[in-house]
């Protein structure tokens, strides 16, 4: 009953030609060397030592420890592991093991993070069948039998039987039906069953091969009538074997492709920092390997030690929070920044834009006036025809009628009903009419409907003109149709619907999901567009995205060129949707697909982040990086919101860890080249390098700017080196201003001598300058923007007067400090000022020219 009531069929698009004929059956049992009586037992056992038995490919998950090898391939936990080595080497055992263990840690996240992923495997075999009713003969001159045998052993070539309740066990092709309707949902997730059909003659195949009528395919189970068919297709070359085989591994991320290139940039500069500063060491100071461990710590103070413990808690809070609020899981930890660098994200229109249901539109008699008596007509058509077919329940286009009738067809008594036939598209409800006279209530496809009624062939064709209108604006539509016949007690049949009286149309429009417009509203604001891929009608799909105030643009049917690039693309095939996700990254942008079906499967790996429903088949599921609780827009809209939100804090992290970092080396490596000792010892850079970091884990908890929210976190390479380079110099020029007051202003040209006065004034002033620097460089924080959040202004405070304080504490002896005299502060204080307003000064400009150009981190 699902089909029937369908929209006249729409044209091909111009210039496509006609689509490929489908074989006959005939010639499907001639190619497979089979016969309706099925193949011999001697042919079965031949055909399954040729091609295997009819299972689901094996699929083997890495160990433990593979996993944790895995994790040694990101480039920062790599170099970590090498620097840790060189600690070790050189007997700086605190320094190695305190790198060791972030590395250890590092590893455990990911592991532990990719142990959730791809155990789809066994939760598919429920959906598998294990036993099937098969025709098979013992030898060619025998007749053949009907008996059970296991599913594994079905070969292309079986005959089989189909039953209410049986799950389908392979890819099949219908010979004969009765009343045939299969549910589909484990494979292009739409709840309604859908009618099977056999078909005798070539056909020209027009839609993808879930919607051909001929074809039922393993995962897919019988809803009601029965049927024969023919095995085509068993084992992994099925089409939902072939949906859970192993998946190519998706392409890194936009962000993880970001981040990769500023990785590599930074570690060919943390590799050439070892050699350069023995080197001129050795050249200029006559100080070989003894400043090793100087050279190591400064290769560490430039490295992002804290980077897995920031990401991680910034991605699991973010998690945490969408689990609990919005009942969002996240599967894979890392995919909340692709998340929050999404600009594209597709969908297909059903259950998001559109709830899985019809509405009523209107009702129409011939000329296209309302016509009330025909709706009136059409739902008790569907009432009776429930009430006296013994239907199990009403299909979706006769719910809306009911609904919309609202009980008006209780004046019609019925009498009896020809049900809904997938090959004659109508129902019929015979009621009672005048004195000695029954009434038919035909509704159905108008097509099938027109061609009984007694009107002129131009008439008819006028008629199927106003049809095709309707469909071309998005509607469904039926067709309704009565006759008068003199009462009788015999049973009526199909052969009564003909000599009828056309009555008019009722149309059917999606019910719209009731929170998709203002979701739709708010992902704009996001700056994300939404692009449209949907099996559906061109004129259906653009009519619901206008009504929810989506401008669909010109609608493109999949295969046509540009549909990358169009809003709305049409008539999509599983290929078509994984096509284009792919073409839209290689684009440049970063992509969400949201699906729930097998179908789905292809474009869900394609994407940067997979998105599906906690009601998505079991395979779509598994593949998706993020599961929302309800197939909702308003879900991803609170799920990209957080992914900003974390990303954005990571993101300010790395700005401000790395270019105070490297401005911090440049000046060391300049002041070790100028002073006839090391401008600070290894231990020193050491514990500067585990305050700042301490500190840092503020913006774990911080609240980004609502700019940040606005747009997708995008880490472009080149304007992120330039970022960090610009204020890390600045930093660097800070802390030599600071060097050259030490030497000249405070204590003269001798002051130098002192080592441990020097290492104590740096220290402090680094510590400062680290403090000012995640105060001024939050991101998305305007300069005139409001006080500062609690978590990071508490930081930068506590880290101040560890700054302070420290040189002072027998800790700070122990490090080989002093304390420093009151007028050292009164010149560092006005040393900070004139960098304070530095920094002040060049963010303002910065942020004046990536507004201008619309560049953003």
């Amino acid at each position: 009953m699902a089909s029937e009531t369908a929209a006249p069929s729409p044209a091909r698009p111009a210039g496509a030609g006609p689509g490929p004929a489908t074989p006959t059956a005939l010639q499907e049992l001639r190619r497979l060397r089979s016969g309706p009586r099925g193949l011999t037992d001697a042919q079965a056992q031949a055909r399954l030592g040729d091609v295997g038995e009819n299972v689901l490919p094996d699929v083997r998950t890495p160990s433990w420890s593979r996993r944790f090898v895995r994790g040694l391939r990101d480039p920062f936990t790599t170099v970590l592991l090498c620097l840790g080595l060189v600690s070790a080497t050189v007997s700086a055992w605190g320094t190695a093991c305190v790198i060791l263990s972030l590395v250890v840690v590092s590893c455990l996240l990911r592991a532990t993070g990719e142990h959730r992923a791809d155990r789809s495997m066994a939760a598919l075999r429920g959906l598998v069948a294990t036993t099937a009713t098969v025709l098979r003969r013992p030898d060619a001159d025998r007749p053949p039998r009907e008996w059970e045998t296991p599913a594994a052993e079905l070969v292309p070539g079986d005959v089989i039987r189909l039953a209410p309740g049986d799950l389908v066990p392979a890819d099949v092709r219908l010979l004969r039906t009765g009343g045939l309707t299969v549910h589909q949902a484990a494979l292009t997730g739409e709840s309604a069953p859908v009618a099977k059909y056999a078909l005798d003659a070539p056909t020209v195949v027009e839609a993808g091969p879930f919607e051909q009528p001929h074809l039922c395919f393993q995962g897919s189970s019988v809803a009601t009538g029965g049927g024969t068919a023919l095995v085509l297709e068993t084992g992994t070359r099925t089409r939902f074997a072939r949906a859970h085989g192993v998946p190519a591994r998706r392409e890194a991320s936009a962000f993880e492709r970001s981040v990769h290139g500023i990785s590599w940039v930074l570690i060919r500069f943390m590799l050439l920092t070892p050699p350069l500063v023995l080197m001129a060491n050795a050249t200029l100071r006559d100080r070989g390997l003894e400043t090793l461990p100087f050279a190591v710590a400064v290769a560490v103070g430039l490295t992002p030690e804290m980077l897995p413990v920031i990401v991680t808690t910034c991605l699991a809070r973010g998690a945490r929070l969408l689990a609990r609020t919005h009942g969002v899981i996240v599967k894979r930890l890392p995919a909340l920044h692709d998340l929050g660098a999404v600009d594209v994200l597709c969908l297909d229109k059903t259950g998001t834009l559109t709830q899985d249901r019809p509405v009523v539109e209107g009702a129409l008699d011939g000329v296209g006036r309302d016509a009330p008596e025909v709706l009136r007509q059409a739902a008790a058509s569907a009432w009776w025809t429930l009430q006296l077919a013994d239907l199990p329940a009403p299909d979706a286009l006769d719910e809306a009628l009911l609904d919309a009738a609202d009980g008006s067809w209780e004046a019609y008594e019925g009498v009896a009903a020809v049900p809904f036939d997938p090959v004659r598209r109508l129902a019929t409800a015979v009621v009672r009419g005048g004195l000695g006279t029954h009434t038919l209530l035909v509704k159905g496809a108008p097509e099938a409907v027109l061609e009984r009624c007694a009107v002129e062939p131009a008439e008819r064709e006028r008629l199927l003109g106003l049809a095709a209108r309707q469909a071309r604006d998005g509607l469904r539509v039926i067709a309704v149709a009565t006759g008068d016949r003199p009462a009788r007690i015999r049973p009526y049949t199909p052969a009564d619907e003909r000599g009828l009286a056309f009555r008019g149309f009722v149309t059917f429009r999606d019910a719209l999901a009731p929170t998709a417009a203002r979701a739709l509203q708010d992902l704009a604001a996001r700056g994300v567009t939404v692009r449209i891929l949907t099996g559906d009608h061109p004129g259906t799909a653009a009519r619901a995205c206008r009504d929810l105030g989506l401008d669909p643009g010109e609608v493109r049917t999949a295969g046509a060129a540009g549909d990358d690039a169009a809003a709305v693309v049409a008539r999509c095939t599983p290929e078509d949707k994984a096509r284009i996700v792919t073409a839209l990254r290689r684009a440049g942008h970063t992509v969400g697909f949201l699906g729930d079906g097998v179908n789905d499967v292809p474009a869900l790996h394609a994407a940067d982040v997979g998105i599906a429903p906690r009601d998505a088949v079991d395979v779509a599921r598994e593949s998706a990086d993020v599961v929302l609780a309800y197939k909702d827009l308003t879900a991803i809209d609170h799920a990209v919101a957080a992914g900003r939100h974390s990303s954005g804090n990571i993101a300010t992290y790395l700005r401000v860890t790395l270019s105070s970092n490297l401005g911090n080396v440049v000046a060391m490596l300049a002041a070790g080249l100028l002073l006839p000792f090391l401008p600070m010892l290894p231990a020193q850079v050491l514990a500067q390098n585990l305050c700042f970091d301490a500190a840092q884990l503020a913006f774990a908890y911080d609240r980004p700017a609502p700019g940040v929210l606005t747009r997708p976190t995008a880490l472009r390479p080149r304007d992120f080196l330039r970022f960090i380079t610009g204020f890390g110099l600045l930093n660097a020029i800070a802390d030599l201003a600071t060097f050259a007051v030490l030497a000249l202003a405070l204590y003269g040209p001798d002051a130098l001598d002192d080592e441990a006065v020097f290492h104590s004034a740096w220290f402090t002033e680094n510590l400062l300058t680290q403090s000012l620097v995640m105060v001024l460089l939050r991101s998305g924080r305007g300069l005139a923007a409001g006080r500062v959040p609690g978590p990071v202004g508490r930081a930068a405070a506590v880290l101040s007067a560890v700054a302070l304080l420290l040189p002072f504490t027998p800790l700070g002896a122990t490090l080989g400090m002093t304390s420093l005299p009151v007028g050292y502060y009164v010149l560092l204080a006005a040393v900070l000022a004139l960098y304070a307003l530095a920094l002040w000064a060049v963010r303002a400009r910065y942020e004046r020219r990536a507004a201008a150009g619309g560049d953003h981190l």
